[in-house]
């Protein structure tokens, strides 16, 4: 049978979450590279519900900007100054409500002035609270599948726990259906020894709950507008009532502090793992290996240890990620290897190397077969196939043509306290060991540069640029400038001792390859 889709979800995010004791509403608090709210929207998502509503109150401009940004079409809802679930769905059912008259008006407005407006919304809503991060878009679509075919009023979640202290207890006639749900708060002894547990989560039908919420009191301990409350007054109408059970207590476990975000957090990333690897994903050790929900990998992917892979990061077949490396948002290519490497924003060409201990910036776009090399910042730049940096060198807003090798410690002075500018190396260049590449600047084709060079002007494609002066040496210097020292001892101790032969040519050799006239290009 094909699931039917809710008119609506209704997601509570208005509370405040006292006990996370931080200044960041709870439900934007993040695991698994999504805020608690994220994963609530992106199960709801998964049901396809005509319309989906965000009960805020508390940071109310941070949630709802949040939920916005996540769900563009989501309509923001705001709960009053009156407390509890059955308050806060009621005020999500109200702009629901005027939701769909606006839209019934403007239809009508549109084809026929004179037909009449509906009332409200109608048929099944979906309630879930919004730090529920672990249940999925598949128990979701079973529980109001269910509801369909069972024909309830309402349909309840629920789980068993050996130790249910705290969550709202489900009580249950003799036919099986649930009489009524109780806070722990207000339970009798008889009540407190029932193991099955309410989630939160529901499915109600619109009709049925108008009617049961407005004649919800507040005679609790807690002086609030139970949604629990719903439960009885429906059931006193002669409709059903009937629960769920899941297996699996995870799925509807909340974060009321940070022991919660933490455990769930971990659960989450070892259920996210053990997916990945049944998909034929290697992961050496899932125990230090944590991987966000948006991220994608292909096959015959293997993870080593240490790896955390964040937001949109994909890997595609045959690459090699880790040990002890951090993407986010970074395009893996083919067997390409990243070791021992910390970046985002970033591609990597299918069959490249990268690491250890590099440094991506956003912007680096690395081609196929390319090379980044121990101790290598990049960011902002294109590097082409078989193009290799392979060590001690900054590359930033730079494009470097196909199998070029820039030289070891090289660097590209992009920054001129003002504005950023560009290098340009061309393609089969071959670059020195200690360059400085003061942009805007080009380099062409097939030429070469100096070791030591400061390149400060273009460099024609073939040519060789050079910057070197003759080198000058100074006899005595330590021994005049540094006596006393271990160093001024050792010169000491050399120059007193008469050359042999062969020193004196190899001495002699020394001063003639340093004259004027010699290739300077040694890298």
């Amino acid at each position: 049978m094909s699931l039917t889709p809710p008119a609506a979800v209704i997601v509570l995010a208005a509370g405040q979450g006292t006990r996370m004791k931080s200044a960041t509403p709870k439900v934007l608090h993040r695991i698994a590279g999504r805020s608690l709210l994220g994963h609530v929207l992106h199960s709801a998502r998964g049901v396809d519900p005509e319309r989906i509503a965000v009960v805020v109150r508390h940071e109310r401009d941070a949630v709802a900007a949040h939920a916005v940004e996540l769900e563009p079409k989501a309509i923001i809802a705001d709960q009053d100054a009156v407390p509890g679930t059955g308050r806060a769905v009621e005020c999500g059912l109200a702009a629901l409500d005027d939701a769909v008259q606006s839209s019934a008006l403007a239809e009508r407005d549109e084809r026929s002035p004179l037909q009449p407006i509906d009332a409200g919304l109608s048929g099944p809503i979906v309630i879930l609270a919004g730090d529920v991060p672990l249940l999925d878009a598949g128990t979701l679509a079973a529980l109001v599948e269910s509801h369909s075919v069972d024909q309830n009023a309402i349909t309840v979640l629920t789980t068993i726990l050996e130790d249910p202290t705290g969550y709202g207890r489900v009580v249950r006639d003799a036919d099986g259906q649930v009489a009524k749900i109780v806070e722990h708060r207000d339970a009798s002894p008889d009540e407190l020894a029932i193991k099955e547990m309410n989630s939160g989560v529901y499915v109600m039908d619109s009709e049925a709950l108008r009617s049961a919420l407005a004649r919800v009191d507040r005679e609790n301990d807690q002086g609030e507008v139970y949604l629990t409350d719903v439960i009885a007054l429906v059931r006193a109408d002669g409709q059903a009532v009937r629960a769920v059970v899941t297996e699996d207590p995870m799925l509807v476990e909340g974060v009321n502090d940070r022991v919660q975000l933490a455990t769930l957090g971990a659960e989450l990333n070892r259920r996210i793992v053990t997916e990945w690897m049944r998909a034929g994903v290697t992961v050496v050790d899932p125990s230090t290996t944590w991987i966000d929900g948006d991220v994608q990998l292909s096959p015959d992917v293997t993870i080593l240890p240490g790896t955390q892979l964040h937001g949109a990061t994909t890997v595609a077949t045959g690459a090699t990620i880790g040990p002890d490396t951090t993407l986010t948002d970074v395009e893996i290519g083919e067997n390409a290897t990243v070791i021992r490497t910390h970046g985002s924003g970033s591609r990597i060409g299918k069959g490249a190397t990268v690491g250890p201990f590099t440094y991506l910036r956003p912007g680096l776009d690395l081609g196929e077969r390319g090379k980044l090399g121990a101790f290598v910042e990049v960011k902002n730049s294109e590097i082409g196939a078989g193009s290799k940096v392979p060590h001690l060198s900054y590359i930033g807003d730079a494009t470097i043509g196909e199998e070029t090798n820039i030289g070891a410690a090289s660097v590209t002075v992009n920054y001129d306290g003002v504005n950023k500018h560009r290098t340009v190396i061309g393609s089969h260049a071959r670059t020195g060991a200690d360059n400085m590449f003061v942009a805007p600047v080009r380099v062409g084709d097939g030429a070469y540069t100096g070791a030591g060079t400061v390149v400060r002007r273009d460099v024609p494609a073939g040519a060789l640029g050079v910057t070197t002066g003759n080198q000058r040496n100074i006899e005595g210097w330590t021994t005049s400038r540094r006596p006393g020292t271990a160093a001024a001892e050792a010169a000491t101790r050399a120059t007193e001792q008469p050359l042999s032969p062969q020193a004196q040519a190899e001495a002699r050799r020394r001063q003639r390859e340093s004259a004027p006239g010699d290739d300077p290009t040694a890298s």
